[in-house]
């Protein structure tokens, strides 16, 4: 693929275990770029982080309200054309797609804000990236 529209088409998650930090984000700033963005985590957890919803605030960008597991996101969208899984090296979910990709991303979880604004950069720079790239 060499083209956003292209890209725009493709179904993207992006997953780890509870789908309450790195993932959240991510899909929070691919949908604001126009994409068909989706998170899910491993292990059913009730409530994203509040600093995340905190630090993307700070950028005008809202975040999912509830996090999802990889079952309830398969039923809800079929088949992922690309999985992004975010750091969780080993633990990560293993579901069906054309196109795998590993980001290893340090979890933020009990840290200080300022760790939570870091990794917020470092995910937005990757989800650009993705963007730009040929998949």
């Amino acid at each position: 693929m060499d083209s956003f529209s292209e890209i725009s088409n493709e179904k993207i998650a992006f997953v780890c275990i509870h789908n309450k930090r790195r993932s959240v984000m991510a899909e929070s700033f691919a949908k604001n770029l126009g994409l068909n963005a989706y998170s899910a985590g491993l292990e059913k957890t009730e409530h994203v982080d509040e600093k995340i919803v905190e630090v993307m605030n700070e950028l005008g960008l809202k975040v999912k309200e509830k996090p999802e597991t990889i079952s309830e996101l398969n039923l809800k969208i079929g088949n992922i054309d690309i999985l992004v899984t975010m750091g969780c090296i080993g633990s990560c979910p293993i579901v069906p797609a054309k196109k795998y990709i590993a980001w290893n991303i340090e979890d933020p979880a009990g840290k200080e804000i300022e760790v939570y604004r870091k990794i917020r950069d470092e995910i937005k720079i990757k989800v650009e990236e993705l963007l730009k790239s040929e998949i």
